[in-house]
């Protein structure tokens, strides 16, 4: 069982920045492709980003590529979000995710190909 823990979330102007963090502790970290989604209020979860088990592969939803990276320091077990260039409209709760399968392209970012998930961490940010 694989247990996730995001921070870092906060009250942000826009045009700032902020770093997510995503503590990962049982299972085998390193074997996993991670992923970070967000939900708007009354909205399913959307995907953001997702990163292969090795950190050598990414993928980023067109709302949030060239602001966001993310990245995975599996020494760590940890996953990072790191945000620039905010949005009123990337106000959400975000969630770090984890998977048990491989994914390649348009499957990380399907929800339902994660099977673990944190309890998310509030982003708002003001206009």
């Amino acid at each position: 069982q694989v247990q996730l823990v995001e921070s870092g979330g906060g009250l942000v102007q826009a045009g700032g920045s902020l770093r997510l963090s995503c503590a990962a502790s049982g299972g085998t970290f390193g074997t996993y492709p991670m992923g970070w989604f967000r939900q708007f209020p009354g909205k399913e979860r959307e995907f953001v980003a997702a990163v292969s088990w090795s950190g050598g592969t990414t993928y980023y939803a067109d709302s949030v590529k060239g602001r966001f990276i993310i990245s995975r320091d599996n020494a760590k077990n940890m996953v990072y979000l790191q945000m620039s260039t905010l949005k009123p409209e990337d106000t959400a709760v975000y969630y770090c995710a984890a998977s048990e399968s491989s994914c390649s392209a348009y499957r990380c970012a399907l929800a339902p190909l994660y099977d673990y998930w944190g309890q998310g961490t509030q982003v708002t940010i003001s206009s």
